[in-house]
């Protein structure tokens, strides 16, 4: 009889996942990431470029496999995004990257750290690029320019 019930359990808990009805922790957490990664490429992929008519989707600056999330506790997660220039010397890496976090910590709902980098070997000054688009005091004194923070907010501006 107990060998029977367990058989039971067993059989009930398999259709359950294989339905999608129930899933164990360890098999849950990686699509739940997936989701957050999608919900932030979302967010991202409308991004105007500085200086084409284009999207940073569109131009392929930013892809759904260049976003990553992890978490980092129950209520905190960690965004990672790489994008790639479109050209290795592009002079406007920076305020790509900028826009990137502008329209992500206005529009994220939920917490987050983000660590935004240019794709490796991509563009010929990306460590220098990396430290500046990462470092709070630095994006913070950006956005007190106003002719900067007009561009940026003219590339995050939703599409009608």
């Amino acid at each position: 009889m107990e060998r029977v019930s367990g058989l039971l359990s067993w059989t009930l808990s398999r259709v359950l996942w294989l339905s999608g009805l129930f899933e164990r922790g360890a098999a849950r957490q990686p699509r739940i990431m997936e989701e957050k990664a999608l919900e932030v490429y979302d967010l991202i992929r409308t991004i105007r470029d500085p200086e084409k008519p284009n999207t940073l989707e569109e131009l392929e600056v930013i892809t759904e496999s260049s976003v990553e999330v992890q978490e980092i506790n129950e209520e905190d997660y960690l965004v990672i995004i790489r994008f790639t220039p479109t050209v290795p010397h592009c002079s406007l890496a920076t305020l790509i990257g900028l826009c990137l976090r502008v329209k992500l910590q206005r529009c994220l709902p939920f917490k987050h750290k983000l660590e935004i980098y240019i794709s490796e070997g991509t563009h010929s000054t990306e460590e220098d690029i990396n430290k500046q688009i990462n470092d709070k005091e630095r994006v913070a004194a950006a956005m007190e320019n106003p002719n900067l923070r007009e561009i940026v907010e003219q590339c995050v501006l939703e599409p009608d």
